[in-house]
């Protein structure tokens, strides 16, 4: 069986969450919020269309580079298989639409970005390092996912000087653990959905 894959560009519609699986796969999700733009040549302008939501999955180091790269309302493009989960819940049938994604990059169609090379070899801590404050950190992330956030959170912008009533709001990025049901397989994705 043929397998889909697809590319969509969207916004990151939530805040990145982080989790391992049982084995210690590092994962993180987060929802895509895909808008349609038409023109409407009868009131000659854009209009939005209706809007798409996927849940997006990524495994290993794309997931930990996420962690330190989107914040909530990022326009990204995401290409990766996808997927579609049936359930039911009593006599209701329910449907979400996922993307295993396989890479992730701000759309540079709508702004700039800086790229940074991620610390040890596939975005993983140098051989024989030991993640540095997790147990300060109470062991929510591992140390060097923290180190991301707390360099993602000194990246953004500081507030425009004026009266402090008139300040744009600094985006906070957060993170949150999840942790995966053991039966995960390793090769990720595979499981079930989160």
């Amino acid at each position: 069986m043929s397998e889909a894959y697809v590319t969509v560009t969207g916004n990151v519609a939530a805040e990145v969450s982080y989790g391992e699986t049982g084995a210690g796969v590092p994962m993180a999700t987060f929802r895509l919020g895909c808008t349609e733009r038409r023109y409407d040549r009868e009131r000659a302008c854009w209009v939005d269309g209706e809007t798409q939501w996927l849940t997006v999955t990524a495994w290993r180091a794309l997931a930990v580079n996420l962690i330190g790269s989107l914040a909530k309302g990022d326009p990204v493009l995401v290409s990766g298989r996808l997927r579609v989960r049936e359930w039911g819940e009593g006599e209701a049938r329910r449907t979400r639409a996922e993307i295993d994604a396989r890479s992730v990059g701000h759309d540079l169609t709508r702004g700039t970005s800086a790229f940074r090379w991620a610390s040890g070899a596939r975005g993983q801590p140098p051989a024989g390092a030991e993640p540095a404050g997790a147990a300060v950190r109470g062991g929510v992330v591992p140390g060097w996912i923290a180190d991301a956030l707390e360099a993602r959170k000194a990246s953004v912008a500081a507030p425009a000087p004026g009266p402090p009533d008139s300040a744009p709001p600094v985006r906070a990025v957060t993170g949150t653990q999840v942790l995966v049901s053991e039966g995960e397989p390793e090769g990720g994705g595979q499981g079930s959905p989160i």
